[in-house]
């Protein structure tokens, strides 16, 4: 192996990876993302957990403009819009700069959400959603997106949020169901970075089909 084979190795093993976790509401995204990130702590990797909308101080602030208030407060294009303002700024404040020193980041729902949510279920079109992203972010993605699929998982958030569902996660069922059609096909699109994961039954269960799914990115 000659010296350029060997920098590039090193250059490309000291980058850290970038995870996203996706799904729709109540499959235990959040509770997986601490249990996924306490895993790989476990095998020494520095870790950063975040989230969207958010994750840096101008995305935390445009959080609360797109989650809070009526569910006409946005047009679905103005909420694509403040979506992709909001990662721009936590793809420049937080992401890259984890990724740069060598750490994982995991992040609770990233650009297929917007893919499926606004484009898909929100009838933009998941073209145009991509055009946005790209300006926004200039094509930046995951290296893995795991994707929680849990059939009473709608039944779960109603139970638990009950009156207190937020603009987004209070749509008609109708529009929720679009939104899980759509992650199933972007599984089936890209299914190198886009993996679909089992997220019924025990929560250590499913942390370790998270892993399995991660098995090739690890050090």
């Amino acid at each position: 192996m000659d010296r350029a084979e060997v920098a590039y190795r090193a250059g490309v093993s000291a980058r850290g990876r970038f995870v996203s976790l996706e799904g729709g509401e109540g499959v235990g995204k959040s509770t997986q993302l601490r249990a996924l990130g306490s895993a790989l702590r476990d095998q020494g990797l520095e870790v950063i957990e975040t989230r969207e909308p958010g994750g840096s101080e101008g995305a935390e602030a445009i959080r609360a403009l797109l989650l809070e208030g009526d569910e006409r407060r946005w047009t679905i294009e103005a909420e694509a819009l403040l979506f992709a303002a909001a990662r721009a700024d936590h793809v420049d404040k937080t992401i890259r700069p984890a990724l740069e020193r060598g750490a994982w980041v995991l992040s609770d729902r990233f650009i297929d959400s917007s893919l499926a949510y606004q484009g898909a279920a929100g009838g933009i079109g998941v073209e145009r959603i991509r055009a946005i992203n790209d300006f926004a972010i200039g094509g930046f993605l995951p290296d893995r997106t795991l994707v929680l699929t849990l059939s009473e998982g709608r039944a779960r958030a109603s139970a638990r949020d009950g009156d207190s569902a937020d603009r987004i996660g209070g749509r008609p069922e109708a529009f929720h169901d679009a939104v899980h059609r759509a992650f199933e096909r972007l599984a089936a699109q890209e299914p190198e970075r886009v993996r679909l994961v089992d997220a019924s039954g025990d929560k250590v269960a499913v942390t370790e089909r998270l892993l399995a799914e991660l098995s090739d990115l690890l050090p």
